[in-house]
């Protein structure tokens, strides 16, 4: 999985700022998947660079979005899975916010215009932005 020449997948060269590095995996601490697999431990397990100590974990770029929700016995699990935004263009991710309203999570290019943003990610009735700046952005679309 990678964003133009920056690696994110194990054994990619990093290429952050220049650095030649190798991405690795943290281990698993503490897995619990021979009691009830994936365990989160499993799960959430980041890649870093040691090299110039990029973490996965701080990168913006790096989200858990919502992959499936399973609806169990009196009980809802949210599966997530990893996913990288693409800077160059608008991209973004829907996280639930409230029984009226979505909380959108993205990235956009140098250059876009809040108005060209909104229009992308605007509710059914309208929305606001909580931040907006730096290529980033989080909105809260008002959907009922």
């Amino acid at each position: 999985m990678t964003t133009g020449n920056l690696g994110y997948a194990d054994g990619d060269t990093c290429n952050r700022e220049g650095c030649m590095g190798t991405i690795a995996f943290h281990a698993s601490e503490n897995c619990s998947c021979h009691i009830n697999p994936p365990c989160f431990s499993c799960t959430s397990v980041t890649a870093f660079c040691p090299v110039c100590e990029w973490e996965e974990k701080d990168d913006p770029l790096v989200v858990q979005e919502i992959a499936s929700i399973h609806f169990g016995s009196g009980f809802a699990y949210v599966e997530r899975k990893k996913r990288v935004l693409d800077p160059t263009k608008i991209d973004y991710l829907i996280e639930m916010h409230s029984s009226a309203s979505q909380k959108v999570i993205g990235v956009y290019p140098e250059g876009t215009s809040r108005q060209e943003v909104e229009a992308r990610v605007k509710g059914t009735f309208g929305g606001r932005f909580n931040s907006f700046k730096d290529g980033r952005f989080e909105y809260i679309a008002y959907t009922d």
